[in-house]
């Protein structure tokens, strides 16, 4: 854990420096401001050992609070093919998927560290499971709630992250929507009842739909209602089994109540196909009524129209800065929207590409990680002219 002394920490190494960039040279000089500039930049504060078992920290998966105090880094395993897992500890719930070599089985971790003391404060494990910790995919934090969403399991866990730097669970979606439902199931399902007081259930044969699931079912099946036409209810059962196969691939929080949460098929969720050729569903779920407040298509005009107006809060980029903000957005910035807007004509014109097509790209980056996006003024368009081919889609230098 280092501090970063600001950009005037080398000012002396650089004194004598000619030019603007540090070339490459083998002088003793040069070779002496190479070898001191880290250390120049940031002092080593603590050294904290985080993964145990065999787990590997995950270097592109991190998430500061707020205060600057703690820090959420994910480490992970292979599961071991000898001893295989049990069937019944892979397959949790009757939305599990079925992994494959592109999509293996991992443990995984996820640890929180007190920046000021070095301490590691609390660690929480998922076992045989699927989160995606790349670029902080798999998991979001907004103020002090932790969403982490379990690809293989199908669930949401949702954690608030306490002033101590520990997890305090909150609530489980997936199977479940309150965390009382068991409680309500078991009172008039028997099998329930056994579950409830056995350690090890078997879900997977479970013929229910799960709860979230079937919410969302019943958003579309009241919509294609108030259509008022046969021909949308028609649509909806001629849909219903695709529907049914639809898994959850990627989520993020707009605010404290509410998820975004991409839905697609099968084969995209453990990456036997590519995703942007494949249909998906965009669903907007309130967590305390336990409302599907919103559905949209990949390729909704409507949802594009949403995130090119108010693309800043789709980032949550500068979500508690107290200074002054510089969003650089095609929501606020004229100059990141015409970067948008000749991106979006290029895919119109392009071959094999068209109006449905360029929507379909530019939803693609829906739901927008954690912490990908960043505040910087050095990143504002209507500030600074930079070559924008060497900052990724997330702001993100490239390597």
């Amino acid at each position: 854990i280092y501090e970063y002394q600001g950009c005037q920490a080398a000012q002396d190494l650089l004194r004598g420096q000619d030019g603007e960039t540090l070339l490459t040279a083998n002088d003793q000089s040069s070779l002496n401001v190479r070898g001191h500039l880290f250390e120049r930049f940031f002092s080593l504060h603590h050294v904290t050992n985080v993964a145990s078992n065999g787990e590997h920290l995950n270097r592109e998966c991190s998430l500061f609070t707020d205060d600057c105090r703690y820090v959420i880094v994910g480490s992970a395993v292979y599961v071991p093919e000898e001893p295989p897992p049990y069937f019944f500890e892979v397959y949790r719930n009757n939305e599990s998927v079925t992994p494959n070599p592109r999509s293996p089985l991992e443990d995984y971790s996820l640890h929180i560290i007190d920046l000021h003391t070095g301490r590691l404060s609390d660690t929480r494990s998922f076992k045989c499971d699927k989160i995606i910790l790349s670029h902080n995919q798999g998991l979001y934090l907004y103020r002090n709630i932790l969403a982490v969403l379990s690809v293989q399991q199908q669930t949401i866990h949702v954690f608030q992250i306490t002033p101590e730097g520990t997890f305090l669970d909150v609530r489980t979606i997936g199977r479940f929507c309150y965390e009382d439902d068991l409680l309500t199931l078991s009172a008039v399902y028997t099998e329930a009842q056994a579950e409830s007081q056995s350690g090890f259930p078997r879900l997977y044969t479970d013929k229910t739909i799960n709860s979230l699931k079937h919410r969302l079912l019943v958003y579309l099946w009241r919509r294609a209602e108030q259509d008022g036409s046969a021909t949308a209810k028609r649509r909806f059962f001629q849909f219903f089994d695709q529907l049914r196969r639809l898994r959850m691939w990627k989520m993020q929080l707009l605010d404290e109540h509410h998820l975004f949460i991409k839905y697609t098929s099968e084969d995209v969720v453990t990456l036997r196909v590519t995703d942007p050729s494949q249909p998906s569903f965009f669903v907007v779920y309130n967590m305390v009524s336990t409302e599907v407040l919103a559905v949209f298509e990949n390729t909704s005009d409507q949802l594009l129209e949403l995130f090119e107006n108010f693309c800043d809060l789709f980032r949550n980029a500068t979500l508690h800065s107290q200074a002054v903000q510089f969003p650089c957005s095609a929501s606020s910035n004229n100059y990141a929207r015409q970067v948008q807007r000749r991106f979006k004509d290029t895919i119109v014109n392009a071959k094999y590409g068209g109006h449905t097509e360029a929507v379909r790209r530019l939803l693609g980056q829906l739901p927008i990680s954690a912490q990908s996006y960043s505040s910087s003024p050095y990143l504002d368009l209507s500030l600074f002219s930079y070559d924008d081919k060497w900052v990724s889609v997330m702001e993100r230098p490239k390597t």
